[in-house]
């Protein structure tokens, strides 16, 4: 019986003062003892209002209850049924506006930790591959070429070998995971012990990985389809082209989209003195912006060394990034500027950033997202002194796909225009995740992949 007034087992994290100077994982997570305390807080509600709001519905009682009975490898069962990356799910999902903010417990007290147990249960499932039961697949002689090697292709591939098709995962990058590994920090999801580990599950299904591939350059959709002989191809290519105010002074030396920023950081180990990977340090960083993007920008600049500023122009009530990524971010030191935008870049005589121009804001009437639109206070321009700017203002899917593919409907953001099961404007051709969505969560771009999958499963069963 579950005890519901017993509080929420904490998870134990890193000391700020510590964290705030090294990449390491800030949350360690729960050990087993933990994971079982917390387990037993769950009601196992008849009707889960968590499973409801899961974008991937993952039966949530029915793993905690195995938890609770010590069955690692049944909740592992249980999840993978649903999501094929739980280690990574449990660490970058914002559980807080979704499984865990329908918990009924939330409601007068502490939600079950929904997503510190599937993280648990993914590193535990990581931590015991050959106790994993092993698939048996039937090949059934067609192929599928995927584009992108991030979340949604991961689902996407992982369920289409399991149906029995040859999956190949063509990457434009030297490494592995898209958004997994250039755009979320280490300090947030570790690349070897986490994201390398997911991979390889995939790559056990049977599917192959290229890298170092550009399709739109190194060959296009339709020589996948007509040449190359796939009998369908799903794009999952994300949304990494960088998006700037148009202010000026955005073409001075210190001027960043968060995206490259992140990607010398992650992809390339900036952060790691044993690598030469060329990153501008600067002193003190300016980050505009308040999403998650933003919340990783700066909290990276902190450890770089940096005194590290976000600017964003409405309230804090407002910002768009996770609360724990607001609240660790201020542990570490990062300074909030909030009700701020700005309005110039300025440089020195060498053309480098010597400060950012700002105008206070004030919120006025709710604008189409329903938040409160800010509105320029007049009179109130002020200057902060930075020598690197870090533009985090979102993302939108790279052209190229869209320029090289003839037929393939895009959107006026430059997303790729698909249904609910992924099928795009071209026969055989599908797309999901942030392509189609721009800049969401790794979990929607799972979702989509998944329903991808299935959708293409049965086109080419049709076919």
């Amino acid at each position: 019986m579950a005890n519901v007034k017993k509080p929420r087992v904490k998870v134990r994290e890193q000391d700020p003062t510590l964290r705030a100077r090294n990449f390491e994982e800030v949350s360690h997570g729960y050990d087993s003892a933990e994971a079982y305390e917390e387990a037993t807080r769950c009601l196992n509600c008849s009707k889960p209002r968590c499973v409801a709001a899961c974008p991937v519905h993952i039966k949530i009682p029915q793993f905690i209850y195995h938890l609770t009975e010590h069955d690692e490898l049944g909740a592992y069962s249980i999840i993978s049924e649903d999501n094929s990356l739980p280690s990574v799910c449990g660490r970058v999902c914002p559980q807080e506006k979704q499984c865990e903010g329908a918990c009924i417990l939330g409601i007068k007290g502490e939600p079950v930790a929904c997503g510190s147990l599937e993280r648990y249960v993914g590193d535990w499932a990581i931590r015991h591959q050959d106790q994993l039961p092993k698939p048996i697949i039937e090949r059934n002689g067609k192929r599928v070429a995927l584009v992108g090697s991030g979340p949604a292709s991961l689902a996407c591939g992982a369920d289409l070998a399991k149906y029995g098709y040859e999956v190949t995962v063509f990457e434009a990058l030297h490494q592995l995971g898209g958004v997994l590994v250039y755009g979320i920090p280490e300090f947030r999801l570790p690349k070897e012990g986490v994201v390398a580990q997911e991979v390889e599950r995939v790559k056990s299904l049977g599917v192959k990985f290229e890298n170092d591939v550009v399709v739109g350059r190194t060959f296009t959709i339709d020589d996948l389809l007509d040449k190359m002989g796939f009998d369908a191809v799903f794009i999952g290519s994300g949304a990494g082209l960088p998006k700037f105010m148009g202010i000026p002074g955005e073409n001075l030396n210190g001027v960043f989209s968060a995206n490259e920023y992140l990607t010398r950081a992650n992809l390339m180990h900036a952060y790691d003195c044993n690598y030469d990977t060329p990153i501008y340090l600067g002193k003190r960083v300016v980050v505009v912006g308040g999403g998650n993007v933003a919340m990783d920008a700066v909290r990276t600049a902190k450890r770089l060394g940096a005194e590290a500023i976000i600017v964003y122009r409405r309230s804090e009530a407002e910002l768009p990034a996770r609360a724990e990524e607001v609240h660790h971010a201020k542990q570490e030191g990062v300074v909030f500027k909030m009700l701020t935008n700005p309005v110039e870049i300025l440089g020195d005589e060498a053309g480098s950033v010597k400060g950012i121009e700002c105008v206070e804001m004030e919120l006025g009437e709710p604008d189409a997202s329903g938040r409160r639109r800010p509105v320029e206070k007049p009179d109130s321009r002020f200057i902060i002194d930075c020598d690197v700017v870090i533009m985090a203002l979102g993302t939108s899917p790279n052209p190229l796909i869209k320029q090289t593919t003839k037929g393939l409907e895009t959107n006026s953001h430059g997303c790729v225009v698909a249904n609910e099961s992924g099928q795009t404007s071209r026969p055989g051709v599908f797309a999901g995740g942030d392509t189609v969505t721009g800049a969401a969560t790794v979990i929607l771009a799972m979702g989509a992949g998944r329903k991808a999958a299935k959708a293409i499963h049965e086109y080419l069963q049709q076919k």
